[in-house]
């Protein structure tokens, strides 16, 4: 992989960090992401902006990698260098409340809907967890006997 290629662009950029691709959001949901602790350090992309001419390596990998999977919107995306881990953030057809997403992303190394391979320069897309399944088990974890 080059540092000019779109996925070493990308991972140049957002590896360490997560992103919340959208199409859209319900009445209220981005105010209330906002209030979340780290909320609004989540890089938001809307896939209905995405050019189609020239791309950012963002647009790209989404277009390319991400939006061909049919995952249900909105997602978190965990990058690293390794690998991009996908969850989507719905549950029985209505987006999560956004304080789920710290939960989602603590665990979406292991419990996660897609990812990513990085191999070289190419990527090798996994299927994870069925997207009929998308219980916060680190939330509920924390509980314990409770």
């Amino acid at each position: 992989m080059t540092a000019k290629s779109p996925l070493g662009r990308f991972l140049d950029r957002y590896a360490g960090r997560t992103l919340i691709v959208h199409s859209g959001f319900p009445p209220q949901w981005l105010e209330e992401l906002l209030k979340q602790p780290g909320g609004g350090g989540h890089f938001r992309v809307d896939t209905r902006q995405i050019a189609s001419g020239r791309q950012t390596p963002v647009e790209w990998l989404l277009q390319r990698h991400v939006l061909p999977l049919n995952l249900p919107h909105p997602l978190v995306i965990k990058v690293s260098r390794q690998a991009i881990y996908m969850r989507h953030l719905t549950r029985a057809g209505e987006v999560v409340h956004p304080s789920e997403i710290y939960w989602f992303v603590e665990e979406i190394e292991d419990r996660h809907h897609a990812r990513l391979l990085i191999e070289g320069a190419n990527l090798a897309a996994e299927r994870g967890l069925d997207p009929a399944e998308n219980e916060a088990k680190a939330f509920l974890d924390s509980l314990g006997g409770l």
